[in-house]
C-alpha cells in the first residue's frame, strides 16, 4: 500500500500531518557563500557540486561552515589533499525533480568533476512512489553526466521514523515510507558505476536535532559531512587505481 493510499484510508494521519505542519518552526536556510575555493596547492582541484533541499541548504544552523557544505569540502580536502571548488545549489521544499528544474534553469551552473545530491523527504511527504521518485533522481543523474560530471552521488533518506516532529503513528508510516525510497535508491545506484548511494548511519535525537524537529543541527550535519566526503574520497581513489592496476 503506497503513503497516499495510506492517508487517503487514515483520517488520523491526514490530521496528524496537517497538525505536524501547522507546529513546525519556519527556520531560515544558513548564512554564508554557497559556492568558493578551499585549500591551496598545486594538484588539480576538485570540482564539485552540491545540490539538493532543505538539507542541502543547511536549514537548521546559522551559516555554512557548520552546514553540510561546510563539513563536508573540509573533510574532503583534508582526505584528497587537493583544493576543493565547490558550488552550493540548493532550496528548501525542493523534490528530486524540482532540484532538476532548478539546475536546469541555471545558466551559470559551473562544471564539476563529481555532484552530491541530498534530496527525498521532500518526494515522500510528496506522496510520490518510489518508483516515480527513483525515475526523478534517474533523470537527474543522466542530465549531470551528459553535461560531463564524472559521478553522481546520492545521499541517504534521513529516517524519518525518528524525526522527533512527527507523532505516532504518522511518524512509523514516514519511517516505513523513507526506508522504501532508500531501499529502492540502493538497489537502482548499485546496478551502475557512474551513480552511487551514499549509506548515512545517524542517529537521530532531539539535541542532535534543530529546534523544529524535523531539520539536522549542527551533529547530523557534522557527521553526513564526513560520511560524504569519507564516500567521494573512496570513489575517487578507486577511480584513479582500477582494480588490478599497482597502487
Amino acid at each position: 500500500m503506497t503513503l497516499a493510499m495510506k492517508l487517503a484510508l487514515s483520517p488520523l494521519l491526514i490530521a496528524q500531518a496537517v497538525g505536524a505542519r501547522r507546529r513546525a518552526l519556519v527556520l531560515p536556510e544558513a548564512d554564508g557563500p554557497r559556492d568558493g575555493v578551499h585549500g591551496i596547492g598545486n594538484r588539480q582541484p576538485l570540482r564539485l557540486l552540491i545540490a539538493g533541499d532543505s538539507s542541502a541548504a543547511g536549514v537548521g544552523v546559522a551559516n555554512q561552515d557548520v552546514a553540510l557544505a561546510g563539513h563536508l569540502v573540509r573533510t574532503l580536502h583534508a582526505s584528497l589533499h587537493r583544493p576543493i571548488h565547490w558550488t552550493l545549489r540548493a532550496r528548501t521544499g525542493l523534490t528530486t525533480r524540482q532540484l532538476h528544474a532548478l539546475l536546469e534553469a541555471d545558466d551559470a551552473l559551473p562544471a564539476a568533476d563529481i555532484a552530491v545530491i541530498v534530496t527525498g523527504v521532500n518526494d515522500v511527504t510528496a506522496l510520490l512512489p518510489p518508483r516515480r521518485a527513483l525515475a526523478h533522481r534517474a533523470a537527474l543523474a543522466d542530465w549531470l553526466l551528459a553535461r560531463g560530471i564524472g559521478h553522481v552521488a546520492f545521499a541517504a533518506l534521513p529516517p524519518l521514523g525518528a524525526f522527533p516532529l512527527l507523532p505516532e503513528p504518522l511518524r512509523r508510516v514516514m519511517g516505513r515510507e523513507a526506508r522504501a525510497h532508500d531501499d529502492a535508491l540502493a538497489r537502482w545506484a548499485a546496478t551502475r558505476s557512474d551513480v552511487s548511494h551514499v549509506p548515512l548511519a545517524v542517529q537521530l535525537t532531539v539535541e542532535t536535532m534543530a529546534a523544529d524537529g524535523f531539520h539536522p543541527g549542527e551533529p547530523v550535519y557534522r557527521h553526513c559531512g564526513e560520511a560524504i566526503a569519507a564516500h567521494v574520497a573512496r570513489h575517487i581513489g578507486q577511480a584513479n587505481h582500477p582494480r588490478g592496476d599497482p597502487r
